[in-house]
């Protein structure tokens, strides 16, 4: 492939979310799973949930998620009480240790589909078996177009402390074509809710290379978001992972140029770049790859900060996929599988990957790449390593193209580097996961 189709927005996907890949990760190491599960923690460690809420009103046409749009009430009923079921399954475990919540992350699909009364039962039973009072974090995701101020009453009340608001792109004909449910009007209606409730933080998400996108409508988006003043804004670039209504639809590597093709990755990093530098001139500060926020003392993002460092996570509900103890664990990822598991009172396990003491040294090293900085002295603490031996190839290759730099204990992505650095990532891998395909 020459080195324009690969600048193209070709299948498969691009970001790095996690490692060893998720292709790796197999049925036969569920074992495991079991066994770590039944181990002590690791002393020190923090301890995340991730519940994933997997409705929504309808399916985004970028979207790989395990997610669902036609269950009915009944549906609902039954996966929460699942739900409820995994979490008091796992909160008896010997890996919990009596460790509290440091975090608690909502996702999902919507979890502001569910109605204020499926919220407050569900987050009733759930902080009665693992209360997060004293988390440090609490994030629930939100798609505007579901939400009532009463709902919002309903997760203040329960102690969420960080909103993360789908917006995406404020244009209704990009929001349509790209299968977005929400309208313009409902994200303003949203946030000036949440900002009236008092959230400590409330976050929006765009997405640089929806399909219909263009500078003039970008520069737009950009003004709108500042002009609202967000505590957060995380901006993704635009991929086209297989399994997605547009991987079908739309332009790939090779087809002939269809009426809308989804912009190449120049301009997706020109789009974040712009976004990027328009927001610091407002006196907000890039954080990592994807995110800004407007004061770096006050506005974290435990869940993404104590993930890459290797905290324990459980994921919860259906296709979830955590971390426990140095192995990966996802659960099975259908419906049935899922609700058959719980049912007969059962941690619904479907594949798992132990990780060495090496995995996970490169594993942080690259999602704490994805922060744009890297701390020597973090890594000889904790892991006896100096990375800038360890990683020396892969680090002065990087350096000599300009993309980071290596000064003392310290090792920081340029711009241009923060802004692509998932696609240097694999120059990090060990031999025998480079090759395989991510999911």
């Amino acid at each position: 492939m020459t080195a324009v189709e690969q600048e193209k927005t070709g299948l498969g996907n691009y970001f790095i979310a996690n490692y060893p890949q998720f292709s790796f990760w197999k049925n036969s190491f569920a074992a495991d799973a079991e066994r770590t599960f039944n181990s002590p923690p690791k002393p020190g460690t923090p301890l995340g949930l991730y519940l994933h809420i997997p409705f929504c009103r309808k399916r985004c046409k970028f979207c790989y998620f395990r997610v669902y749009t036609d269950k009915n009430a009944k549906d609902i009923e039954v996966y929460l009480d699942a739900l409820t079921k995994e979490v008091e399954l796992l909160s008896k475990t010997a890996c919990v240790g009596g460790r509290p919540l440091d975090y608690v992350y909502f996702g999902g699909g919507t979890p502001s589909y569910l109605s204020a009364s499926q919220l407050d039962g569900l987050m009733t039973k759930l902080r009665g078996i693992m209360p997060w009072d004293q988390a440090r974090e609490v994030t629930f995701e939100c798609e505007p177009g579901t939400l009532q101020k009463h709902k919002l009453e309903m997760l203040r009340k329960h102690g969420v402390t960080r909103l993360s608001l789908g917006v995406e792109n404020f244009k209704p004909e990009i929001l349509q074509f790209n299968g977005r449910a929400h309208l313009e009007d409902e994200i303003y209606r949203a946030f000036g809710w949440a900002r009236d409730l008092g959230f400590p933080q409330i976050n929006l998400d765009l997405i640089a290379g929806m399909v219909g996108e263009d500078w003039d409508n970008w520069r737009t988006c950009i003004a709108k978001t500042i002009a609202m003043a967000p505590d957060c804004v995380t901006i993704y670039q635009m991929e086209l992972p297989y399994n997605t209504v547009f991987s079908k639809e739309l332009k790939v590597i090779g087809n002939d140029e269809p009426a809308l093709a989804v912009a190449d990755w120049p301009t997706k990093r020109a789009w974040t770049k712009y976004a990027f530098e328009e927001l610091e001139k407002a006196g907000y500060a890039v954080s990592s790859a994807t995110t800004v926020v407007k004061d770096k003392a006050k506005t974290k993002f435990v869940y993404r900060e104590a993930l890459w460092r290797g905290a324990d996570m459980f994921g919860t509900g259906v296709a979830s996929f955590g971390h426990v103890n140095g192995v990966h664990v996802q659960n099975v990822d259908t419906w049935e599988q899922y609700i058959e598991k719980l049912t007969a009172n059962e941690l619904p396990l479907g594949r798992a990957f132990p990780t060495t003491e090496r995995d996970r040294l490169v594993r942080e090293v690259v999602l704490l790449l994805k922060t744009g900085h890297l701390d020597v002295g973090y890594f000889r603490d904790k892991y006896g390593v100096d990375v800038r031996e360890a990683f020396r190839d892969a680090l002065a290759k990087l350096e000599q193209e300009g993309w980071l730099s290596v000064q003392g204990e310290s090792i920081d992505c340029s711009r241009d580097g923060l802004i692509q650095i998932d696609r240097h990532l694999p120059a990090f891998f060990d031999p025998q996961y480079i090759s395989s395909r991510y999911t």
